[in-house]
């Protein structure tokens, strides 16, 4: 006797021819391209000048820098201060005194050098600018060295 549920002897199932066609519409799918090149040329760019976009202006150099100092100056101050705490917190015998006065030494140190760098900065001498009035010569020489080895050999070239 038959169960209803099987397929007849010699006759295919139809759920198998179903998901084969299942299957290759999905092949078929993942064939296609999934992007896109756009070839126009890309606009030449004119004399016009640049125009000022909205949201925050940009920052200038010296801006940026000083921003980066910042920051890296806030890391390091939390770090000094996260290691000087942990360091009284685990220790529980830790002197508060010596802690600040070994861990704050070297922000000491940086800041006193920092500070005599821009003061030697300030005292570094203003650029001479001469101003001539009437025939001035000015001389141009071109040196050129060829090195081989150890030996050097220099010319003294004179403008023609």
């Amino acid at each position: 006797m038959q169960l209803p549920e099987q397929p007849v002897a010699g006759q295919p199932d139809p759920t198998i021819h179903d998901n084969a066609s299942r299957f290759l519409a999905a092949i078929k799918d993942i064939e296609k391209a999934t992007y896109h090149r756009d070839e126009t040329p890309l606009p030449i760019v004119g004399s016009a000048p640049p125009v000022e976009q909205p949201g925050r202006p940009a920052m200038s150099q010296k801006a940026t820098d000083t921003s980066v100092l910042m920051l890296a100056a806030g890391a390091t101050t939390v770090m000094v201060s996260g290691s000087a705490a942990g360091l009284m917190y685990f220790s529980q015998f830790a002197d508060p005194v010596a802690c600040a006065i070994v861990l704050g030494a070297p922000v000491a140190l940086v800041m006193a050098v920092s500070r005599l760098v821009s003061k030697a900065r300030a005292a570094a001498p203003q650029p001479v600018t001469n101003h001539f009035h009437g025939n001035v010569h000015h001389d141009t020489r071109n040196v050129t060295s060829t090195t081989r080895g150890v030996i050097a050999n220099t010319r003294n070239q004179l403008p023609k």
